[in-house]
């Protein structure tokens, strides 16, 4: 929830003519231009979407609290940790960009990239409109980067109408890609791949209409299921869209060189008792095993070695028993890898497991193991390929061997089961996919499925207004009560009974 309040406010100077610079170029020099370019416009539109909000260790340690997949074990409580933040507002600094956006068209007219940029200027709207109403609940949508027309107050459109548009921008995007061209490294993404754009297109319609699946149509449900006949969609691990890191020293990894904070970060209770009970050898790539345990005769290769922390703890418990080697603490590689892991934005397996949780609510046909098996495969080849996880998995390395046994135990799809027990197993598949990447993205799918089961004490939890219940949005950026006071009253009234508040349900959750 925290992507769209976080993303830098600047925009492009001067740049090269024609120039196509990649994500370390731009780091490492991104004054040295004379003239704008399309290409330039596009790489900086996307460093800032999709790059760490800010890249330092103390910072992306916190970026984790809110999916439990983390602890912090330091005395002063975080408030991210206990379901409330220090800065609980949204934003629409990422809606300036959509005037960069609308350069980057107007610049391309006349090239062979054209349709490809008009492809991109629609996806990254809808990202941001997706990242905002989810958020926030209503927001301007329809009347967004329209101040150069004369809307310097755009209305607040209500939220089952953002979807739909957000639909038809994404639809709108997948077309015109269809009829680009690839476009260059000035895409840190994809590098200019339109088809891998096209197939990210329709696989976010997916995730959109399946967000709203509490509120969706028919006529949607139909759309779900035509978007996934026609199988223009990603089709493996090559087409993630991640962003990846590098050895400059512009680029690093958020976590590198942060040792001091990662011995008091520790994996959660929440995450090792999932990867113990389905003998998951992602343990070993995401903890170190717990000092107390070593100590005890137990071996770094043994699932029994590794303990989380319960995140609803108060911070002085966790402290205290992190200071006596009570916890596994985040592994290592994570600070030793330079170029580290890849910020994972959407994957092959999270569509996987959106097809798949589809299938069981009959939105359309197909075998949902296959999807979910495919989906678990996807993530467990991710980590067995990752360079940065060559080393530190302490004996127990994800081979071709391991994977192909996977599915047995606890971690056999629940054929003989309940729908609600595939459902749970889709579910906490998609949620650890998001482990360590300081991006929050299942959090709404948490909030929509209310799985996995987040702990929370209420003598801990730091939500202000109700410390039973977790948040289920940010408020308005506070400026909107002076830039734009009407829309934003009628928003909150419409809305929540005129209280601006975290707790307050917006609609795609009722």
């Amino acid at each position: 929830m925290k992507n769209i309040k976080y993303i830098f406010l600047a925009i492009i100077s001067l740049t090269v003519a024609n120039s196509c610079s990649n994500f370390e170029e731009l780091n490492t020099n991104p004054d040295a231009a004379s003239t704008v370019s399309p290409q330039m416009l596009a790489t900086q539109v996307l460093k800032d979407a999709y790059r760490f909000w800010n890249p330092n260790p103390t910072d992306f340690a916190t970026g984790n609290l809110w999916c439990k997949h983390t602890a912090l074990t330091e005395t002063n409580p975080n408030p991210y940790q206990y379901q409330y933040s220090y800065w609980p507002y949204g934003g629409f600094g990422s809606y300036k960009k959509l005037t960069d956006l609308k350069r980057m068209v107007e610049f391309s007219a006349g090239t062979p990239y054209e349709s490809s940029f008009q492809g991109l200027a629609l996806f990254m709207k809808a990202w941001y409109g997706f990242g905002a109403t989810l958020d926030m609940g209503d927001v301007p949508y329809s009347e967004a980067g329209m101040a150069e027309d004369g809307i310097t107050q755009p209305k607040y459109d209500k939220q089952m109408d953002v979807f739909a548009a957000i639909l038809t921008d994404l639809k709108a995007a997948e077309e015109k890609f269809a009829a680009g061209t690839n476009f260059g490294t000035c895409d840190i993404m994809f590098g200019g791949d339109a088809v891998k754009w096209r197939r990210l297109c329709n696989a976010m319609q997916l995730k959109v209409i399946q967000t709203m699946s509490k509120k969706v149509t028919a006529d949607q449900k139909t759309r779900f299921a035509a978007i996934v006949t026609a199988g223009n969609l990603m089709t493996g691990n090559a087409d993630n869209f991640e962003l990846k890191y590098s050895d400059n020293p512009n680029s690093s990894h958020p976590y590198w060189n942060g040792e001091s904070k990662r011995i008091t970060n520790a994996v959660s209770k929440l995450v090792v008792d999932e990867l113990i009970r389905l003998q998951d050898r992602r343990l070993f790539y995401f903890a170190e095993p717990a000092q107390a345990l070593i100590n005890g005769g137990l071996l770094e290769n043994d699932y029994n070695a590794y303990a989380g922390a319960p995140t609803q703890l108060s911070a002085d418990q966790l402290a205290l028993n992190n200071q006596s080697g009570q916890y596994s603490l985040i592994n290592k590689r994570y600070v030793a890898v330079r170029a580290g892991d890849p910020m994972i934005k959407f994957t092959y397996a999270e569509q996987c497991f959106i097809i798949a949780e589809a299938i069981e609510e009959g939105w359309v046909t197909g075998t949902a193991q296959d999807y979910y098996e495919n989906g678990v495969k996807a993530m467990l080849n991710y980590y067995r390929t990752l360079p940065s996880a060559s080393t530190g998995t302490h004996g127990m390395a994800i081979t071709q061997s391991y994977i192909d046994n996977y599915f047995t135990g606890d971690a056999a799809y629940a054929t003989a089961g309940t729908k609600t027990d595939r459902l749970h197993q889709i579910w906490m598949q998609r949620w650890l996919i998001d482990f360590f990447q300081g991006n929050g993205l299942n959090y709404p799918q948490f909030l929509r499925t209310g799985y996995p089961e987040f702990p929370l004490d209420p003598a801990t939890s730091m939500n202000p207004d109700d410390n039973t219940i977790f948040p289920k949005r940010w408020k308005y950026p506070t400026d909107e009560q002076v830039s734009n006071p009407e829309n934003y009253a009628r928003a909150i009234e419409e809305q929540y009974g005129g209280y601006d508040g975290i707790n307050e349900i917006p609609w795609y959750l009722k």
